[in-house]
């Protein structure tokens, strides 16, 4: 296959080897002779996927007993309000860490359903760099204390978490879950569109203590209810059988592959290798986020005057580059090097970058 190079920031490209695999099985699932598409999700096929895939997390990211693996529809989006509907109860305040676009949104929701405050924020530097979060003092009674690993937008990511004491710490870990490793268990509830590093858009992965569970009223809507959907390991009502089914392949494909650490040098090393066209180009390149929060997923840069970069979008494309331009908030340039992005692929890109200077510069 003749693809080109998908530096797209989401729906991102998948492995090779899944969807050849996808390909292959898309006509007959397992002998039932029905696609995976097609088959009931109530059947021992499904529930097996659907137990399998549930296993297969936990065990690539060391889940703890107390947690539950859930399977959701409706992307983050939907979790920036779920987390609230079911958490920010009775009067209680939440903190929420502003660090850019995604948490902003995520602030937004929560802010119309109860009371929040910003627990800390990095708006004073445009949201250049993870807010400071090592001595932040967190009101003691908070719901809980909510932040967005990875903004996919500015291109900043955390390098480590605040320790929230008793009070839980909820995370939207859509862009860069399952591309290093963590302690779970300093989480209380983590949320994730699969659309980055774990499969297809349409399945939205929630790993939740259980604990927590216990706390939500019974006045909300079943569906928007995580007690409701973990009593019913996800099966609650017609869950997203595709997007679960590639999910499984991309775990499996993951956990052959050296796991979430062998993703993780791997995600180091290409990383290193574009940010080094950056760094290298004496201001040709400028990157956008600051050095010390700079995200190993989403690569954010631009080139030295307006017409330069349009010419240097033009070229890529030509060259079967995909993916580059910048979010419409931010502009300039983005290059997302999810699990699925080869080391070759980000190679091929820092070498275009070279050469695209030596050319043009």
């Amino acid at each position: 296959m003749n693809k080109p190079y998908n530096f797209n920031a989401g729906p991102a490209g998948l492995p090779l080897e899944v969807l050849l695999q996808a390909r292959d099985e898309l006509l007959d699932f397992r002998g039932t002779g029905l696609s995976v598409t097609e088959i009931s999700h109530r059947s021992k096929q499904y529930e097996e996927i659907n137990f399998e895939t549930q296993q297969l997390l936990q065990e690539l990211l060391d889940v703890p007993s107390g947690y539950e693996v859930l399977f959701l529809q409706g992307g983050a989006s939907t979790q920036f309000a779920m987390v609230p509907i079911n958490f920010l109860t009775d009067g209680r305040v939440a903190g929420y860490i502003h660090s850019g676009t995604w948490s902003g949104k995520a602030i937004a929701e929560a802010g119309k359903v109860g009371k929040i405050v910003i627990a800390a924020s990095s708006e004073a530097d445009r949201y250049k760099k993870v807010p400071e979060v090592q001595g932040v003092s967190f009101r003691s009674g908070m719901a809980y204390v909510h932040l967005t690993s990875n903004e996919t937008i500015a291109g900043i990511q955390y390098r480590d978490f605040p320790d929230t004491g008793d009070i839980p710490l909820i995370a939207d870990m859509s862009s860069d879950i399952l591309s290093r490793t963590f302690e779970v268990s300093n989480f209380a509830l983590i949320y994730a569109g699969a659309q980055k590093n774990m499969g297809p858009s349409g399945v939205t992965v929630i790993i939740i203590r259980r604990d927590l569970l216990d706390g939500i009223p019974d006045n909300i809507p079943d569906i928007l209810n995580y007690r409701i959907h973990a009593k019913n390991r996800s099966l609650f009502h017609t869950p997203p059988v595709f997007s679960v089914y590639m999910v499984n392949l991309v775990l499996k494909w993951i956990r052959n592959n050296g796991g979430v650490e062998g993703m993780e040098r791997r995600n180091r090393l290409k990383a290193d290798l574009v940010y080094g066209a950056i760094d290298d180009s004496g201001g040709f390149f400028g990157g956008l986020a600051d050095r010390n929060s700079r995200s190993m997923m989403n690569v954010t840069f631009r080139v030295y005057n307006d017409e330069q970069e349009k010419l240097f979008l033009r070229q890529a494309e030509l060259n079967g580059f995909v993916g580059l331009k910048g979010h419409r908030d931010a502009g300039h340039l983005r290059a997302s090097l999810y699990n699925a992005v080869t080391y070759e692929q980000c190679k091929a890109l820092a070498d275009f970058m070279r050469h695209f200077q030596q050319s043009f510069g």
